[in-house]
């Protein structure tokens, strides 16, 4: 073999397909909540969960560049911070966009979701990224074309776990080999049936699905059937002469937090006397919310639940009767099930005292 041709082969040997990976601001080294308006900036090579993934994906694919983006930059400047990282991958070639992991995180597994669909649209490659499925990333994104969200953990303590999952879902497609139905593959459903071989007769299988249901043991059918909550609004209330609380999950407690509301995955709630209280001040409240940056809620609790202009529109006649409590919990990666036990019972005792409706504050 001549040694131009030797050079050639070894040369297509060593060409790896090429991908782009998007972390949040934490992940990519540049801090915490803190940093949760992080501009947008692309670097060279993987980084944080990216180095993990450049590992497993050995000498087949590479990590070519990686976005980083603050939680609060992506979902408050969505537009802008694509249109930087458009400008930022001007000129560059990749096969597969990476995102995440996400985990229970709701503002990054949102901005994963953007991000990934805006690639999957405007340059035609495959997006993967993974998160829990209570983050509502899951809900915005999983039956978008061209994206696979697969079925991630809670925290960063299973990072290994999830990065793990995209990486073999990036490997098949990278090796252009068939992509399996949700369950067997670890993604979330894409809202598509389509039908599979099977050895088994469909009669014997209905039989026995019947069978193993009547003597409850364990099945899983064939066709299964997604349902949803549906929440009936309440009928509208004339204000001026009804009876209102207040109810916040941004976690504004008393100082000291004396019942111990957790900054996450809370499942107390508690109820405070306001019947003394003007508004709500500094160093007297404060809030112990993990999902955002509480800065300026400590500086002023007001922003965030603004006693003082309620009270107001009570002595004005706007409002009926104000709650002599006001309801707190905190909503940072609250699950689905803590939530609705939560709903139920503040619900419950609103009911108890009579109220008519309750504002909920933004957090």
């Amino acid at each position: 073999m001549a040694e131009s041709d030797r050079e050639g082969v070894l040369g297509e040997e060593t060409v790896m397909k090429k991908i782009v990976m998007y972390i949040n601001q934490f992940f990519g080294g540049a801090g915490g909540e803190e940093q949760a308006d992080y501009e947008p900036r692309i670097f060279e090579g993987p980084m944080g969960p990216g180095m993990a993934v450049q590992t497993e994906l050995a000498d087949e694919a590479e990590i070519t560049r990686t976005i980083v983006c603050g939680d609060n930059f992506m979902t408050s400047h969505r537009d802008e911070a694509i249109a930087r990282i458009d400008k930022y991958l001007e000129g560059t070639e990749f096969e597969l966009f990476l995102a995440g992991p996400a985990f229970q995180s709701g503002r990054y597994g949102m901005s994963c979701g953007d991000i990934c669909k805006h690639m999957a649209e405007k340059y035609h490659v495959t997006a993967i990224t993974c998160m829990h499925e209570e983050n509502p990333g899951v809900a915005s994104f999983a039956k978008t074309p061209g994206i696979y969200v697969m079925r991630g953990n809670k925290s960063a303590v299973k990072m290994r776990k999830d990065t793990a999952a995209m990486v073999r879902m990036a490997l098949k497609l990278l090796r252009g080999e068939e992509i399996l139905w949700a369950s067997e593959e670890g993604y979330f459903p894409h809202g598509i049936r389509a039908d599979v071989p099977c050895d088994e007769a469909p009669a014997d299988r209905a039989v026995n699905m019947m069978l193993a249901k009547l003597k409850g043991a364990p099945y899983v059918t064939e066709f299964p059937i997604e349902s949803s909550d549906t929440v009936t609004p309440a009928s509208a209330i004339d204000v001026s002469s009804s009876r209102i609380a207040i109810i916040t999950t941004g976690g504004l407690v008393p100082a000291g937090n004396p019942d111990r509301i957790p900054s996450g995955t809370a499942s107390i709630w508690k109820r405070y006397d306001i019947t003394r209280l003007d508004a709500f001040r500094k160093n007297e409240f404060y809030s112990v919310h993990g999902g955002f940056s509480t800065d300026k809620v400590n500086e002023d609790p007001e922003v965030q639940v603004p006693l003082s202009e309620i009270k107001e529109a009570e002595r004005e006649g706007l409002i009926g009767t104000l709650d002599d409590y006001y309801y707190v919990t905190t909503g940072n990666l609250t699950i689905l099930k803590e939530a609705k036990k939560m709903g139920k019972e503040i619900a419950a005792k609103l009911k108890e005292d009579k109220m008519d409706g309750a504002i909920f504050v933004s957090t």
